[in-house]
Protein backbone atom coordinates (compact mmCIF):
# COMPACT_ATOMS: atom_id res chain seq x y z
CA UNK A 1 0.00 0.00 0.00
CA UNK A 2 1.28 3.45 -0.88
CA UNK A 3 1.78 5.96 1.88
CA UNK A 4 2.09 9.72 1.34
CA UNK A 5 4.94 11.30 3.31
CA UNK A 6 7.09 14.38 2.97
CA UNK A 7 10.40 13.94 1.21
CA UNK A 8 12.09 14.87 4.50
CA UNK A 9 10.35 11.92 6.21
CA UNK A 10 11.02 9.42 3.42
CA UNK A 11 13.60 6.90 4.58
CA UNK A 12 17.04 6.78 2.97
CA UNK A 13 17.11 4.47 -0.04
CA UNK A 14 13.34 4.54 -0.54
CA UNK A 15 11.70 5.47 -3.83
CA UNK A 16 8.54 7.45 -4.31
CA UNK A 17 6.62 9.59 -6.77
CA UNK A 18 6.04 13.28 -6.15
CA UNK A 19 2.34 13.80 -5.55
CA UNK A 20 2.05 17.37 -4.25
CA UNK A 21 4.27 20.41 -3.85
CA UNK A 22 3.09 22.70 -1.05
CA UNK A 23 4.45 26.08 -2.02
CA UNK A 24 4.00 29.12 -4.17
CA UNK A 25 4.73 29.68 -7.83
CA UNK A 26 8.37 30.68 -7.32
CA UNK A 27 9.04 27.59 -5.20
CA UNK A 28 7.46 25.35 -7.84
CA UNK A 29 9.52 27.01 -10.59
CA UNK A 30 12.71 26.47 -8.62
CA UNK A 31 11.91 22.78 -8.20
CA UNK A 32 10.91 22.53 -11.87
CA UNK A 33 14.44 23.68 -12.73
CA UNK A 34 15.74 20.75 -10.66
CA UNK A 35 13.41 18.31 -12.49
CA UNK A 36 11.20 17.89 -9.41
CA UNK A 37 7.50 18.08 -10.26
CA UNK A 38 4.35 16.05 -9.57
CA UNK A 39 4.69 12.66 -11.22
CA UNK A 40 8.49 12.55 -10.93
CA UNK A 41 9.95 9.32 -9.56
CA UNK A 42 12.62 10.10 -6.96
CA UNK A 43 14.88 8.15 -4.63
CA UNK A 44 16.16 9.62 -1.37
CA UNK A 45 19.92 9.12 -1.35
CA UNK A 46 20.78 10.65 2.02
CA UNK A 47 20.08 13.34 4.57
CA UNK A 48 21.83 14.67 7.62
CA UNK A 49 20.66 13.92 11.14
CA UNK A 50 19.93 17.48 12.24
CA UNK A 51 17.75 18.88 9.49
CA UNK A 52 20.54 19.35 6.96
CA UNK A 53 20.34 19.02 3.20
CA UNK A 54 18.45 16.14 1.60
CA UNK A 55 20.10 14.45 -1.39
CA UNK A 56 17.81 12.79 -3.92
CA UNK A 57 18.09 11.33 -7.37
CA UNK A 58 15.72 11.90 -10.25
CA UNK A 59 16.71 9.55 -13.03
CA UNK A 60 20.43 10.02 -13.63
CA UNK A 61 20.69 13.33 -11.74
CA UNK A 62 21.41 13.81 -8.04
CA UNK A 63 20.45 17.08 -6.34
CA UNK A 64 20.60 18.41 -2.81
CA UNK A 65 17.80 20.55 -1.39
CA UNK A 66 17.22 22.11 2.00
CA UNK A 67 15.33 20.31 4.74
CA UNK A 68 12.53 22.93 4.75
CA UNK A 69 12.09 22.48 1.01
CA UNK A 70 11.93 18.71 1.46
CA UNK A 71 9.15 19.13 4.03
CA UNK A 72 6.98 20.80 1.37
CA UNK A 73 7.37 18.00 -1.20
CA UNK A 74 4.90 15.16 -0.66
CA UNK A 75 5.68 11.77 -2.18
CA UNK A 76 3.87 8.45 -2.45
CA UNK A 77 6.30 5.93 -0.96
CA UNK A 78 5.99 2.84 -3.13
CA UNK A 79 9.27 1.02 -2.61
CA UNK A 80 7.50 -2.06 -1.19
CA UNK A 81 4.45 -1.94 -3.45
CA UNK A 82 6.37 -1.07 -6.65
Amino acid sequence: MQQEVSLADLQKGRTGMVSTINGGAQFRLKLEGLSIRPGTKITKVSSLFSKGPVVLSTGVTEVAIGYTMALKIMVNDFTDGK
